[in-house]
C-alpha cells in the first residue's frame, strides 16, 4: 500500500511537471473544461437561488393556501379569450365556501378596480395625502379574514375587523412603500388618505414583504397595496365584480379542502358532470412544482449547452495527450526497459490527463463562484454543495475518459523501437 501511494504521488508530480513545462499549451487545452465547469456552477447557483427565493415567497403566503379565480391563477401568463370571458367568482361564492367547506379554516375575497393580470403598466387608482400623490398604488378590497391567516405581518397600528367591513368603514391598511411615499417624515397610522376625493383613515401599516416573483411596479406587489374593507370597496365601485379568493386549508386537510371547493363551485356555476371546470384552483405546492419544472428545464438546457464545452475540452485533452505520447516516446521506452509494466504506463498517462482536466475543473469552479457572487448583486444566487463536487468529479472523469486511448497507445509501444526514437 505504501508503494502504491508513493507511486501515485510520483505520477501526480510528473503530471504537474509536464503541465508546468507547457503552461500555455495546457491552459489552452483545458479552456473548454474551464468554460464548461464554470457554466455548470453559474447555472446551478442561479437556478438554486431562484428556487430558494421563490419557495420562501410562496411559503410566506402559507403552505396551506389555496388560490381560486375564474381561470388558473398560477402561471397563466396569457389566458385565452374564453378564460377571460368566464363568469367571475362572486362574493356569495365566498360565503358558501365559508359555510359549506369544513376543511377550510379561512377564506377571503379580494376585489379591485385595478386589473391585477394586466401587468405592471395597468392603470392604477391615484392615492393622495395633502400634496403628495402616489400613482402606482394597488387599491383593493379584502375580507378581514385575510389578516387572520397569518400570512401578513403588521408593522404599525392594527388590521381592520369584521365590524368595520360590515358597516363599510372608511379605514385602510397600507403597504410599506405606500407609507414611505406618502408619509416620509411621520407615522402613517391615524393619518388621512384621499382616494377618488373620499377621505380614509390609515389604521395599519404592513411590514415590508420580500418580493421576487413579481416586479416592483406589479400591482400584486403587497408593499404597494392599499387594503380597505371588502364591502367598503364594493360600495365605492359597484360595477366591479371580478373576485379573487384565497382560502386556507386546515392542517392536514389540503386535498379535502380542494375537493370541497371544486365540488361547491361546480354546483354553483352549474358545470355539467362531464365538462371541465370553468374556474381555476391552485395550491402553493402546485405553484412550487411549476416553478421547479421551469427552472429544471432551464438547468437541463444550460447543462446540455455547457456539455459542448466539456466535450471540446475532452477532445483537446485527447489531442494533447497523443502529442505528449509522441514527444515522450523515448522516455516511455526507458521506463519500460527498466521494468515498468503496461499498467504503470497507463496509470501514469491517465493521472496526467486527470490532473490536466481536474485543474481545468478547479479553475472553472473558482471562476463560476466569482461570477455567481457578482450576479448576486442583482439576482438571487446560491451555490449548492453538490455543484462544485459534481463539477470537479466530471472534469476528472473527463480526463480519465479521453486520456484512456493515449494512455493505452503509450503502454503498447515496443520498448526497443521506443528507445531508437529520436
Amino acid at each position: 500500500m505504501k508503494f502504491f501511494r508513493s507511486n501515485l504521488f510520483e505520477n501526480l508530480r510528473m503530471g504537474l511537471d509536464t503541465l508546468w513545462q507547457h503552461k500555455l499549451r495546457s491552459l489552452l487545452t483545458i479552456l473548454g473544461v474551464v468554460i464548461g465547469t464554470m457554466t455548470v456552477i453559474v447555472i446551478a447557483a442561479f437556478v438554486s437561488g431562484i428556487d430558494d427565493r421563490v419557495s420562501k415567497e410562496i411559503e410566506s403566503f402559507g403552505t396551506n393556501s389555496i388560490y381560486i379565480y375564474k381561470f388558473d391563477p398560477s402561471f397563466n401568463i396569457n389566458p385565452t379569450q374564453e378564460e377571460r370571458m368566464r363568469k367571475p367568482l362572486s362574493y356569495e361564492d365566498l360565503l358558501a365556501m365559508q359555510a359549506e367547506c369544513p376543511s377550510i379554516a379561512y377564506a377571503a375575497a379580494f376585489m379591485s378596480p385595478v386589473d391585477f393580470f394586466a401587468g405592471p403598466f395597468t392603470e392604477r387608482i391615484n392615492v393622495r395625502h395633502r400634496d403628495i400623490e402616489m400613482t402606482n398604488a394597488a387599491v383593493q378590497g379584502a375580507s378581514p379574514s385575510y389578516f387572520k391567516m397569518g400570512v401578513t405581518n403588521i408593522a404599525e397600528g392594527r388590521y381592520f375587523n369584521d365590524d368595520e367591513d360590515a358597516r363599510h368603514a372608511k379605514v385602510l391598511v397600507i403597504g410599506r412603500d405606500v407609507a414611505n411615499t406618502l408619509f416620509p417624515f411621520t407615522n402613517a397610522v391615524d393619518q388621512q388618505l384621499s382616494i377618488n376625493g373620499r377621505s380614509y383613515t390609515v389604521v395599519g401599516v404592513l411590514a415590508e414583504r420580500d418580493v421576487f416573483l413579481i416586479g416592483a411596479e406589479d400591482p400584486n406587489n403587497e408593499n404597494k397595496a392599499v387594503y380597505m374593507p371588502y364591502l367598503t370597496l364594493r360600495k365605492l365601485y359597484p360595477d366591479v365584480d371580478d373576485n379573487f379568493v384565497l382560502a386556507q386549508a386546515r392542517p392536514g386537510l389540503m386535498s379535502e379542502a380542494v375537493e370541497e371547493i371544486r365540488d361547491l363551485l361546480r354546483r354553483r356555476r352549474k358545470v355539467a358532470f362531464e365538462a371541465a371546470d370553468n374556474f381555476g384552483i391552485s395550491t402553493s405546492e402546485q405553484i412550487l412544482s411549476q416553478v421547479g419544472a421551469i427552472t429544471g428545464g432551464v438547468f437541463a438546457l444550460m447543462v446540455a449547452i455547457s456539455s459542448v464545452g466539456l466535450l471540446i475540452g475532452g477532445i483537446g485533452v485527447m489531442n494533447i495527450m497523443l502529442v505528449s505520447v509522441t514527444e515522450r516516446t523515448r522516455e516511455i521506452g526507458v521506463r519500460k526497459a527498466i521494468g515498468a509494466r503496461r499498467r504503470d504506463i497507463v496509470i501514469q498517462f491517465l493521472i496526467e490527463a486527470a490532473t490536466l482536466t481536474g485543474l481545468g475543473g478547479a479553475l472553472g469552479i473558482i471562476a463560476g463562484s466569482g461570477i455567481a457572487l457578482l450576479i448576486q448583486m442583482i439576482m438571487p444566487t446560491h451555490i449548492p454543495l453538490w455543484a462544485p463536487v459534481v463539477g470537479f468529479v466530471v472534469s476528472v472523469g473527463l480526463g480519465l475518459t479521453f486520456g484512456l486511448w493515449p494512455a493505452w497507445k503509450a503502454a503498447r509501444l515496443n520498448p526497443i523501437e521506443a528507445l531508437r526514437y529520436e
